[in-house]
């Protein structure tokens, strides 16, 4: 008896929010309605502390979503003295891998260039370079580090297995899924990473610069919302098969409310034949009636 007591006090106390939440889900459910696509969505409003989980437990392939995993992992090695911000890293010619997405490579087309650590995070961030996250991959010991550095924060679903380019450059499309989460797990670390949990305040208040200074994606998470509005994030985006299968469309981060309280978002379009700009505009229109619910609701 005591036991179904607790159990009915927890359900009594946690369904205000439920109820607060309910209307989104149905609006997220409306977006998603009909889509030839398996959509992954995790929310958390940081002020109301309320959570919101669409497809949680799926794994899905993250594409340049994980280099905000690879950043983080070489921010904890500044932290313990391993690395400097502004220690120059020699990028070589060999470093800049053909067929690469790479404003790294295209500013810099023949290598043997010194740049500041924090210019190669930047790229890889800001511009998702690939040939920018192999060399931080390297530097770290390959993809299999960030992973355990990952697992050690308490975050158990991610797999980070393989490089940029043997994702992009081989042309073998089922190696994409070699680097996955699950939504819930990718909203645990952006919760994590947001409390200052994980890195200094230097390198926190660095990485969320670069993640404002995102270049790509700007159909996605910020597209509907206001002008002027304080979108911090990270994109992943596959290529298109013969199938006319795209393997992932995502975008996770933070949105700022109008109160100034941010949301921590991730939204990842996975398996799709709709299309590029119909799965970019399904992460919009998430974005939007997330923003909408939250800043009416607080």
């Amino acid at each position: 008896m005591k036991i179904i007591l607790q159990l009915v006090g927890l359900l009594l106390m946690s369904s205000p929010i439920l109820a607060q939440t309910a209307p989104l889900q149905a609006k997220i459910e409306q977006v998603i309605k009909n889509k030839k696509a398996t959509v992954g969505v995790g929310i958390y409003d940081f002020s109301g502390r309320r959570t919101l989980i669409l497809n949680g437990d799926k794994h899905l392939p993250m594409q340049s979503v994980y280099k905000f995993h690879v950043a983080l992992a070489v921010l904890r090695e500044v932290d313990r003295g391993r690395f400097k911000l502004a220690q120059k890293m020699h990028v070589k010619k060999s470093d800049l891998v053909p067929g690469l997405h790479s404003p790294m490579g295209e500013d810099y087309p023949n290598g043997e260039v010194d740049l500041p650590l924090a210019d190669i995070i930047r790229y890889m961030v800001a511009d998702s370079d690939g040939s920018a996250c192999d060399y931080l991959f390297r530097l770290l010991g390959g993809p299999r580090q960030v992973e355990a550095f990952i697992h050690q924060l308490g975050i158990r679903d991610v797999a980070i297995r393989e490089t940029e380019e043997m994702m992009q450059a081989t042309g073998n499309w089922d190696v994409q899924f070699s680097n996955w989460t699950t939504p819930t797990a990718m909203l645990k670390m952006l919760k994590l990473f947001y409390q200052r949990k994980i890195l200094s305040a230097s390198s926190h208040d660095f990485l969320w610069k670069v993640m404002v200074g995102t270049t790509t994606g700007e159909n996605r998470l910020r597209k509907q919302l206001p002008a002027g509005t304080v979108v911090a994030h990270k994109t992943g985006t596959s290529g298109t098969n013969k199938a006319g299968l795209m393997g992932a469309v995502n975008d996770v981060g933070y949105i700022a409310l109008p109160n100034g309280t941010f949301l921590a978002i991730g939204v990842f379009v996975a398996n799709s034949t709709e299309g590029i700009e119909t799965n970019e505009r399904i992460i919009a229109d998430i974005a939007n009636v997330a923003y909408g619910h939250f800043a009416k609701n607080h």
